[in-house]
């Protein structure tokens, strides 16, 4: 089939094979290399708000669509942060080869931590939004949760699958149990267990986000370097908040070489 070709503004986008998976990512720029990881049922276009300004910025931007997602084909079996982890860290190995920066947003969030526990050799530092680790941290919403099986739900994330996916569009409701199926079961990580990542990380939310600052808290001290910072907004807080989320990702990844304008706790 002939797939439609959306992709972020001046980014090259097209396939590249990583671990036997034929994987879709959009690059642009130069200098240290910056793996943006989207969210579940999202797509390389969520970081529309962020990928010009990490390109401007110095970095070279890479963003990777995961399996089952947007352009990159579904794999029979279950989808697990631990199998999306496993596709990045062939990503990284085959396409970026030396250690980058992370920023996983919601899903993503969780592959970039799982990514910098089993490979630290591949990670600089990192950037988590939006995200609980356990369902400790999990702000239970049966609004949300019944929205996700509406049909306005289906109908929106429909959009960013129906017209790129390979797969075609009779096979959005496998993936769609797919994600759903793993959102009720993970993601449960020890955070004990985090003690062993070193990699420099700023762990980021919305005051009205899907995790509790509570738990964000504890995921900052459970890691060896870490800072939290809350922001103004929701669980869409990097497409709501651009102007505000941008300098304090560049100021983060800049190793505090840049002055966001406000203070980060933690």
């Amino acid at each position: 089939m002939t797939i439609p070709v959306a992709t972020l503004d001046g980014f090259t986008a097209g396939y590249v094979e990583a671990g036997g998976l034929r994987t879709w990512h959009e690059v642009r720029g130069d200098g240290p290399p910056v793996l943006l990881l989207h969210g579940g049922l999202a797509g390389a276009l969520g970081w529309w708000g962020q990928a010009q300004a990490l390109v401007d910025a110095g970095f070279r931007v890479h963003v990777p669509e995961r399996r089952g997602h947007a352009h990159t084909p579904d794999v029979d079996g279950p989808l697990t942060y631990a199998v999306m982890a496993d596709d990045t860290i062939a990503y990284l190995d085959a396409v970026v080869s030396r250690p980058a920066h992370l920023v996983g947003w919601s899903d993503g969030a969780v592959v970039a931590l799982l990514v910098a526990q089993r490979r630290p050799d591949l990670v600089d530092r990192m950037v988590l939004i939006g995200q609980y680790y356990n369902s400790d941290g999990r702000i239970t919403d049966g609004d949300v949760d019944d929205w996700l099986r509406s049909d306005d739900a289906v109908a929106l994330l429909r959009q960013g699958y129906d017209p790129y996916s390979p797969d075609g569009p009779d096979h959005f409701g496998v993936v769609y149990e797919k994600v759903l199926a793993m959102w009720e079961a993970e993601p449960e990580i020890e955070l004990a267990s985090l003690s062993s990542v070193a990699s420099p990380t700023l762990v980021l939310q919305g005051d009205r986000d899907e995790v509790s600052v509570a738990h964000s808290l504890a995921v900052v001290e459970a890691l060896g370097d870490a800072r939290l910072a809350v922001l103004p907004g929701s669980h869409l807080l990097p497409l709501e908040s651009p102007a505000v989320v941008n300098p304090l990702l560049l100021w983060f990844l800049h190793a505090d070489a840049v002055d966001p304008g406000f203070a980060v706790s933690g």
